[in-house]
C-alpha cells in the first residue's frame, strides 16, 4: 500500500502546513499583551531598501504591555517609529535615544469581539483549505484505483484514513481558535 501512504503521507504535510499558516496569521491578531510577532509584517527603509524590522533590530518584550525594539544602527531610529506607526497595528511607537517603544493599549470589549470574529473566519478558512486537500488526495486514491494501481478496499480503507487525518486537523484548527479565543476575551 505505497502509494496510498505516499498520499496520506503527503496530505499530513499538508495538513501541518496549513496549520502553521494559521498560527501564523493568528499571531499577528492583538490580544491586549504584547507579542513581538505583532510587529513582524513591519518593514523599513534601511538605506534604500524595505528590510524586515528583525533583522536591523533587536526585538524584545519587556513586560506583558511593552515591546522594545533596539535598532543595530542609531540612525534607524526614526525610520523604525514611522514603520511601525503606518503599518496601520492601532500600536503608538515612541522613540528615545537608545530604543523605540510600542505599549501595548488595553483592549476595549467592542474590539475584542471583532477580533474574535476575524479569528473565527481565518479559522473556517483553514478548515476549508483543509477540506480541500482531503479532496485532492481522494481524487488521487480514486484515480489510482480506477488505474488499477491500488485494489479497491486498499482505495477505500486509503479514503477512511485521509478523513481520519482531515477530523484530526479541522479539531486542531478548531483548538488553536478555541485557545485565541480565549487569549483576546482575558482582561
Amino acid at each position: 500500500m505505497g502509494l496510498a501512504e505516499d498520499v496520506i503521507s503527503d496530505l499530513h504535510g499538508r495538513i501541518n502546513a496549513t496549520l502553521d499558516g494559521l498560527r501564523t496569521a493568528l499571531a499577528k491578531v492583538r490580544t491586549g499583551r504584547a507579542n513581538p510577532q505583532l510587529l513582524e509584517g513591519v518593514r523599513v527603509d534601511y538605506y534604500g531598501t524595505m528590510s524586515p524590522l528583525n533583522q536591523i533590530a533587536n526585538v524584545t518584550v519587556a513586560d506583558p504591555r511593552l515591546i522594545v525594539i533596539k535598532p543595530w544602527e542609531k540612525p534607524l531610529l526614526s525610520a523604525i517609529e514611522k514603520a511601525i506607526n503606518a503599518a496601520g497595528l492601532g500600536v503608538n511607537a515612541m522613540s528615545d535615544s537608545e530604543i523605540v517603544r510600542v505599549p501595548m493599549p488595553p483592549l476595549t470589549e467592542e474590539r475584542r469581539k471583532e477580533y474574535v470574529k476575524l479569528v473565527k473566519a481565518k479559522g473556517e478558512e483553514h478548515k476549508i483549505a483543509i477540506r480541500n486537500e482531503r479532496r485532492d488526495a481522494k481524487e488521487m486514491i480514486e484515480e489510482s484505483v480506477k488505474e488499477g494501481e491500488l485494489a479497491e478496499d486498499e482505495g477505500k480503507k486509503a479514503l477512511e484514513k485521509v478523513q481520519i487525518e482531515v477530523d484530526a486537523g479541522v479539531k486542531k484548527v478548531d483548538e488553536i481558535i478555541a485557545h485565541k479565543e480565549k487569549d483576546l476575551m482575558q482582561v
